[in-house]
């Protein structure tokens, strides 16, 4: 079995870090208004996803990336893919993060 932490960008701009056992359903239950989180903050996108095989490994760094240092790195290994949709949006939306 697989377990997989992932990032939603979010309507607001905002980055929503979540763990789960089945990315397909979970991603479902986010479009579907199924989850409370981001029930409001919709339209939202998946850009990106790490694969662990243990659940304590997927937890522990779900756990991390919702800490002030880990938010810091994941937008630092991100940061390419950030600027590319700010671009893209530019005239339309203010910045991203």
């Amino acid at each position: 079995m697989h377990y997989f932490v992932y990032i939603l960008l979010l309507s607001n701009k905002q980055l929503y870090t979540g763990f789960t056992a089945n990315l397909k359903e979970r991603l479902l239950q986010h479009q579907n208004e199924k989850v409370k989180s981001t029930i409001h903050r919709r339209p939202l996108k998946l850009i990106h996803y790490e694969v662990y095989l243990k659940e304590s490994d997927a937890r522990r760094r779900e756990k991390f990336l919702k800490t002030t240092e880990g938010k810091r790195l994941l937008k630092m290994q991100i940061r390419d893919l950030l600027n590319e949709i700010q671009t893209d949006h530019q005239g339309k939306d203010a910045g991203v993060v």
